[in-house]
């Protein structure tokens, strides 16, 4: 297996049913897997996974597709998506079902749980990524997910864009969850067309006060000068300055991470398996 070094990071290879991949990780303390983003782990998706490990936790990064620390392009962008249409691992129009890459993901927070220890893992998804979270709820070492800039399914029908990627059977777990004291964190764009508002509704429908919505104003006039092609909350568009709403957005991810895996007692019966 060829691995691309990323610099302040350690990797290994990570397998599950017959599928092995690299994991890069930074930082010691309770496990948060982050997922990127669309083309990949840029140097800004890079950049928040050193952030998180810096807070003190070990951070987990599967290299899902493209290349470790490529910049963004719009040429690397369309192809990265174009091959994620084609895989079978990413479900991007499944309504009702989630992506089938899911479960290496569910397997790699059980490994990062029994790694780590404490009440259980982080989650963050991005974009293609961003509705992964929900899925990988259905294991119970997931006790802080984050939905960003959640794309999946892609927006392309008006059913597409109050689905959230998850079959009946997760979603009832997910609701479970919830009700039991496990919320959800979403954030967005106002002016995103790849995360509509329906979807945020459809969540708060769903989850009630269990979802926390984070949604930062890039219509016409905002105050920050945001545009509508801002989309990557965390990553691309974060202005790290005091009172910037990216930068309070990602305030408020660390603050979730800290309050459910450092501060908060295990849910239930949380050991890995």
């Amino acid at each position: 297996m060829t691995t691309t070094p990323l610099e302040g990071f350690d990797h290994e290879p990570f397998g599950h049913d017959g599928i092995e991949r690299v994991v890069y990780r930074r930082g010691e303390g309770p496990g948060v897997v982050v997922m990127h983003e669309i083309p990949g782990i840029t140097p800004e998706v890079a950049r928040f996974a050193r952030i998180v490990a810096d807070e003190g936790f070990r951070v987990y990064l599967p290299h899902l597709f493209g290349t470790p620390n490529r910049p963004l392009s719009n040429g690397y962008l369309l192809g990265q998506m174009a091959r994620a249409c084609v895989s079978r691992e990413f479900s991007v129009l499944a309504q009702r079902a989630s992506s089938p890459i899911t479960d290496w993901l569910r397997a790699l927070c059980r490994h990062a749980h029994a790694a780590c220890g404490g009440p259980g893992v982080g989650a963050i998804g991005m974009c293609l990524t961003g509705n992964f979270a929900l899925a990988l709820m259905v294991d119970e070492s997931v006790m802080a997910p984050v939905l960003s800039q959640p794309s999946l399914p892609f927006p392309v029908t008006a059913s597409h864009r109050r689905a959230l990627h998850l079959s009946d059977d997760d979603l009832a777990r997910v609701r479970t969850r919830v009700a039991g004291g496990c919320p959800v964190l979403g954030l967005r764009f106002t002016g995103d067309p790849l995360v509509p508002a329906e979807r945020f509704e459809r969540l708060r429908e769903e989850l009630g006060e269990g979802f926390d919505a984070v949604e930062i104003d890039s219509g016409p006039g905002n105050p920050h000068g945001l545009t509508r092609a801002a989309h990557s909350v965390v990553t691309t568009e974060l202005v790290d300055e005091a009172g910037h709403p990216t930068r309070e957005a990602l305030d408020r991810v660390l603050g979730l991470f800290r309050a459910r895996l450092k501060d908060a007692p295990a849910e239930g019966n949380t050991h890995a398996s």
